[in-house]
């Protein structure tokens, strides 16, 4: 499906809202991308489609994940907030025929993040964490550094994150811990 189709598609489906974070996420991306040295057409229809079923029920979302097959901890499985990637990937492949593992992959873990996560899942990851509609404490220092350094930006949004879901007692998904670490671990491997 060609993107324009898509974009109508998820304006007519998405709150203004969540569209006008959509249209952040898919601009950053791109620009993130062009930065960065990732392909900028995969970077911005990722961002496109990262949030497709973010607006769907849990029940809808568990069927998705359910129909393709995938094995999903029982906090993921309970939680819109973590399965909503996995989900959207699984929507952005059937519905629409998006059949780049690294454009799925990167819609799959653009909220939990992951250990060794690709250039495109770092970017989208990213770039949903610092798309200009985000307005909270420190996110225009965030921006500022994910134009400068990828691996710092992607630690701050980790630990912010993180420090978020502590001070709400929330629960905190393995992954995203490991995925914060291994960032940095490999930062001070490099130093």
């Amino acid at each position: 499906m060609q993107l324009h189709l898509i974009q109508k598609e998820l304006k007519s489906s998405l709150s203004s809202k969540r569209f006008r974070h959509t249209e952040g996420v898919a601009a950053s991306s791109r620009e993130l991308a062009e930065r960065y040295g990732a392909d900028p057409d995969k970077a911005e229809l990722a961002g496109w489609v990262h949030d497709c079923a973010k607006e769907k029920t849990l029940e809808e979302m568990q069927a998705l994940v359910q129909r393709a097959g995938f094995f999903l901890d029982a906090p993921v499985l309970a939680s819109r907030a973590l399965l909503h990637g996995p989900a959207g990937s699984v929507y952005a492949r059937l519905h629409w025929g998006i059949k780049d593992p690294e454009v799925l992959n990167a819609v799959f873990y653009h909220t939990t993040g992951k250990p060794d996560m690709t250039l495109l899942e770092k970017i989208v990851f990213l770039a949903d964490y610092i798309e200009p509609s985000r307005d909270f404490p420190g996110v225009d220092t965030l921006r500022a550094r994910a134009g400068k350094d990828l691996t710092e930006a992607l630690i701050e949004a980790y630990d912010s994150t993180i420090a978020h879901l502590a001070w709400q007692h929330a629960y905190i998904y393995e992954l995203t811990l490991a995925g914060r670490n291994a960032l940095v671990l490999a930062q001070k491997q490099r130093s």
